[in-house]
């Protein structure tokens, strides 16, 4: 059974990735939460992998970014397999 109190590795890593993108655009969280309804402190706990967004909130986060769902996920699961 895994361990709970570990935090989930490609939660993190989606985290990171919605992070680098953000940042790389010049974006705040204010204004990704603008734009896209999700509450701005969900935002930081999505970035710090502490909590765990559904499928639509993923894609309206990846939409803001122009980016499909996949091609976001693609950046997590690239980051989780290097920290490996």
């Amino acid at each position: 059974m895994p361990d709970v109190s570990e935090p989930d590795p490609l939660l993190l890593a989606l985290g990171i990735a919605i992070r680098e993108v953000r940042t790389g655009r010049r974006v705040s969280q204010e204004a990704l939460a603008l734009e896209t309804g999700v509450h701005r402190n969900y935002i930081g706990g999505i970035e710090r992998g502490e909590l765990n967004p559904t499928l639509r909130t993923i894609k309206r986060l990846a939409g803001a970014f122009d980016l499909s769902p996949s091609e976001l996920l693609a950046r997590a699961e690239a980051l989780e397999r290097r920290s490996r």
